[in-house]
């Protein structure tokens, strides 16, 4: 499946707009996840570790935009965006893909 930022897809013709998709996750302060006490104190561990967690949530919510892309028989995704939102002051992210899914001609 064919996942895009742009709303086109070059050589492809899209004959039918099925509808918004999404991906939502949600992760809790990855950032010290498996990390030792000593490591929490060390900012480039830290910040390693976060960015990390914050890719396997991305791939998380990826997965399912194609599910629910797939469950309409989609051939691609067109104009997807990314929104991460820290929510609250207990550590926890919300990743979020949205997309339109489409059917080529």
């Amino acid at each position: 499946m064919i996942l895009t930022t742009t709303n086109s897809i070059d050589g492809k013709t899209i004959s039918n707009y099925l509808g918004v998709v999404t991906g939502t996750t949600y992760v809790v302060n990855y950032g010290t996840k498996g990390m030792s006490f000593k490591d929490m104190f060390n900012s480039s561990k830290y910040y390693a570790n976060y960015e990390n967690g914050l890719e396997e949530a991305k791939e998380e919510a990826f997965q399912k935009l194609r599910d629910n892309a797939n469950n309409q028989a989609a051939d691609a995704v067109v104009g997807i965006s990314f929104d991460i939102e820290m929510m609250g002051a207990n550590g926890v992210t919300m990743v979020s893909i949205v997309g339109t899914a489409v059917k080529f001609a």
